[in-house]
């Protein structure tokens, strides 16, 4: 189906979050054409004959008495992403720059402690061996309301006129996702910075609006310095799950889709359980070469590729709904953004459809759904080319959602995860005889997810994830079996102070009938009906210090939204259809979570506290929506004098 008519289609069919997992059923004798991508055919990419690459641990520059301090550039370079005899493909990524040999795609995973404060030197490493800086890898949309560099101080972090890709000095900032810390290190939007490189044109802005008021603000601040910024994380919150990526306006989908994200797990502390209940060990920094890991990250995300093993990403909206333009000067309709993108291959820690030996045990996998667009639907498998819906082989027993673990282990047999969240699961092999392989596969659509009845992604390409092959056991293991875990008390939040309401939109060409969207905005709700509000509109949510709120979130668009909440945990309360009744969170939304799917034609309710004052972000963490104006501020606390 065309895209446009794609979406005139869920426009009228989209129906609640209910039935997420009730999908249409099609013959595996008639498989649609691989989903459209780059001049690589992804049915010619072979399966399973490159081993997970599991991330080691980041190397940490200093380890003082008190803290852990890194220093990690972002750099470009080749890496083996398609199975070998296939090109290698240039990325970016993070590494140790004391380190070289720790840059990788996907970036080392940061081990902190509990109360034991982590800082982190980001460095914008984009430059060339002369020092010369390296233009994007990827199409950027200079018309979008963006960092935008050129437009110089006045017109920084502004949109831009220009319907040409920038081959401009990249923009970074980086976000640890789902981390509890200060404003001045939450990788805010507008305080992203150039690389300190050679050839930087004098007009060009070389940081954005709000990097000087953080680096002011900030106790490390005297330590940032040309093409860096120090951010500092306190760790002082339950163990969990976060990862870290850039987060820089208007350009995230390209700077993220070109490889810069890595885990940050957090352990210890009062919410964490002892040593030895759960599968381990996890990578650690001097581990010897061999180590057997049982703990493993998983982050999956979905990639195109070209003949030549680049990186495809469309250069026109006419991927996506087939418009061509033409385009005005001062058209409204996005030359080169596309509202969402669904690639066609899937990526596992940075190699396309991966092989994993696994013993008869348990094993703890990190999950995290790294796509852009794509929500996941993961099962395990005997059959991966089987008839959709496939019986499961093996539950996945979740233990942990983006905030920490859940109130009880859920034993599930498919999980949905949306962009950006983040999944604690326990996978048992214990008993299952040595050469059998079980896939791990996705029963999610190719396009955008509405909570409805769709069609399975691809089972030959994006359908498949990666392959667990069982060989002999090595060691004993005395983890608890998942049914007999007993997690940590979820801590209460305490009496609601406030409730407000929020909306989710979208708006079509108001120049060229049915084109849309040409932006995806957030807003407020009053007597039911949304008021869409840009970025740079004033803060409408401004928590009180300490307070305790319950935000509704009210869709009014056709698809579904992962929507993250900056700086806080929040406990999901309900959903409810507009104007009907209300139903409790998913069985694995019980714990605390920084990332929630709100379903359309419905109210998604979430609480939080807001217990550190500052200038925090919300949005949708579909990251071509976040990139055109599905992000809002938010102040917690009197909102002083800003940078405008």
């Amino acid at each position: 189906m065309p895209e446009l008519q794609r979406r005139r289609f869920l426009q009228i069919s989209a129906v609640a979050g209910a039935s997420i997992l009730a999908p249409i059923r099609f013959p595996t004798t008639s498989w649609a054409e691989p989903v459209p991508g780059g001049t690589l055919d992804p049915t010619t990419i072979p399966k399973y004959v490159t081993p997970l690459v599991i991330p080691p641990a980041m190397p940490r520059t200093l380890k003082a008495h008190k803290f852990d301090y890194y220093e990690i550039a972002v750099r470009q370079f080749t890496q083996q992403i398609l199975p070998s005899g296939l090109p290698p493909t240039t990325v970016w990524s993070y590494g140790s720059v004391q380190h070289p040999n720790t840059f990788n795609y996907p970036a080392f995973t940061i081990e902190a402690r509990y109360r034991r404060p982590v800082a982190v030197k980001w460095i914008n490493g984009l430059v060339d061996a002369n020092g010369k800086f390296l233009p994007h890898l990827l199409p950027v949309d200079r018309t979008l309301h963006w960092a935008n560099p050129p437009g110089g101080i006045e017109n920084r972090d502004s949109e831009g006129t220009s319907q040409d890709p920038y081959q401009g000095p990249v923009p970074i900032v980086t976000h640890v996702h789902g981390n509890h810390t200060f404003d001045y290190s939450d990788g805010y939007p507008e305080a992203w910075y150039l690389p300190d490189a050679s050839n930087i044109p004098p007009e060009f802005a070389r940081v954005g609006t709000f990097y000087d008021f953080f680096k002011a603000k900030s106790p490390l601040g005297k330590r940032w310095g040309p093409g860096n910024a120090v951010f500092h994380y306190p760790n002082n919150q339950p163990a969990n799950t976060q990862w870290y990526h850039d987060h820089t306006l208007g350009m995230t989908r390209s700077n993220v889709y070109a490889g810069p994200a890595g885990f940050y797990l957090l352990r210890g502390g009062p919410d964490d359980l002892p040593k030895g209940c759960l599968p381990g060990p996890p990578p650690l920094v001097g581990d010897r070469p061999g180590t057997r890991y049982h703990e493993i990250p998983l982050a999956i995300q979905d990639r195109s590729f070209n003949d030549n093993g680049s990186l495809f990403y469309p250069d026109s909206r006419a991927f996506f709904d087939g418009f061509q333009g033409p385009y005005a000067p001062d058209s409204d309709v996005p030359p080169i953004w596309n509202p969402e993108f669904f690639a066609n291959t899937i990526v596992v820690n940075g190699k396309t459809w991966p092989v994993l030996k696994v013993e008869p045990r348990r094993y703890r996998f990190r999950l995290l759904n790294g796509c852009d667009s794509r929500f996941l639907i993961l099962k395990l498998v005997s059959d991966p080319l089987g008839r959709r819906p496939v019986c499961t082989k093996l539950p996945l027993w979740v233990i942990g959602a983006e905030g920490g673990f859940l109130p009880a282990p859920v034993r599930l047999d498919s999980l949905l995860m949306a962009p950006a969240e983040r999944a604690d699961v326990i996978v048992d092999f214990t008993g299952v005889p040595v050469g059998t392989e079980i896939f791990l596969i996705n029963e999610g659509p190719d396009e955008p997810f509405n909570g409805g009845q769709q069609p399975f992604a691809d089972p030959r390409t994006t359908g498949q994830v990666m392959k667990f092959k069982v060989v002999p056991l090595a060691s004993h293991d005395t983890s608890t079996p998942p049914d007999r875990l007993r997690l940590p008390k979820i801590r209460p939040l305490g009496r609601t102070t406030n409730t407000r309401q929020l909306s989710l939109n979208e708006e079509n060409s108001a120049d060229i009938p049915d084109v849309g969207p040409v932006e995806v905005l957030l807003g407020t709700v009053q007597d039911g009906a949304p008021t869409p509000l840009g970025w740079d509109d004033p803060i409408t949510e401004n928590p009180a210090l300490n307070s305790v709120e319950v935000w509704e979130i009210y869709n009014f668009t056709a698809d579904a939204h992962p929507i993250h909440i900056h700086e806080v945990q929040f406990q999901v309360v309900n959903r409810q259809r507009i104007g009907g009744g209300t139903r409790p969170p998913e069985p694995w939304e019980a714990g605390f979570k920084d990332t929630v799917v709100a379903y359309p034609d419905e109210i998604t309710r979430v609480k939080a506290k807001f217990d550190r004052s500052g200038l925090y972000v919300w949005h949708c963490h579909i990251l071509e929506h976040e990139d055109n104006e599905m992000m809002r501020p938010y102040f917690i606390g009197k909102i002083p004098p800003l940078p405008s």
